[in-house]
């Protein structure tokens, strides 16, 4: 029961947080305030009202509509929401809650931020991996665990090693490709090594590799799209760093088993 208790005050703080995602993922890319002004209906230019602003609850009590022009609201808002809540409960699941979580959660925030930016305009906001690189550096030297352990500290050694291989690699990949990688994602697998060391950003580099190409031959079969469309690889780097830091360690024993 205290359990439940737990992951039921988790979930809402990480919906209210995915609430704020929403703001972000709007404005940052149109380069406005993510503070000020107060939410507004994007159609009629209202302003919302708090009771219209539950996280989730709200956009199912009004039918997915706007209260005062009846304008469709995207369901994104509420998929951000459950899903940033979601992830919280995993990380309290998987970690305990502690300091190691409260870093584990802002992480998980700024993948979700990355992932719909990247989606809608293909870029990676420089305002979430510049300041990210360094508080990453940080907390993955002084307070994280390896996540392939989750017993053993990270260390120093690991951080900066990570933050080398993820941001090393694929400047390497952008040279040979010759503009087929974009700085955003170097800086983000960048902010990733330096988290979770360089054992993960392999495996993230793996796995987002592989969900990019399962995505690129379902468009090309499926949806008509050519070899030369461009997909944004930051979410599958986003999906790989997620998968990495719940199931990196089930996954590695997986693998030396074999």
């Amino acid at each position: 029961m205290n359990n439940i208790i737990l992951y039921l005050f988790v979930f809402l703080i990480g919906s209210a947080v995915g609430s704020f995602l929403n703001v972000c993922i709007y404005r940052m890319p149109r380069n406005i305030s993510i503070i000020f002004p107060a939410s507004r209906c994007p159609s009629c230019n209202t302003p919302i009202n708090p009771l219209d602003n539950i996280p989730v609850l709200s956009y199912l009590l009004l039918g997915g509509k706007c209260r005062v022009c009846k304008a469709k609201i995207a369901f994104r808002y509420p998929l951000v929401e459950f899903l940033n809540a979601s992830l919280y409960v995993l990380v309290v699941w998987r970690y305990g809650l502690n300091w190691d979580a409260v870093v584990y959660c802002i992480f998980c925030s700024a993948l979700v931020v990355i992932t719909f930016i990247d989606l809608d305009f293909q870029i990676i906001p420089d305002r979430i991996t510049l300041p990210g690189i360094p508080v990453a550096l940080i907390a993955g030297a002084f307070l994280l665990p390896d996540p392939f352990t989750r017993y053993s500290a990270l260390g120093v050694k690991d951080s900066v090693i990570g933050f080398l291989a993820g941001g090393g690699l694929f400047y390497l990949v952008a040279l040979v490709s010759r503009g087929g990688m974009g700085g955003g994602d170097i800086k983000l697998m960048a902010m990733v090594g330096s988290l979770t060391g360089w054992k993960s950003v392999l495996l993230t580099t793996f796995l987002g590799s592989l969900t990019g190409s399962l995505v690129g031959i379902f468009l090309m079969i499926f949806k008509g799209k050519g070899r030369k469309t461009k997909i944004p690889f930051g979410p599958f780097l986003a999906l790989g760093s997620l998968i990495t830091l719940f199931l990196g360690q089930e996954i590695l024993s997986w693998y030396l088993r074999r």
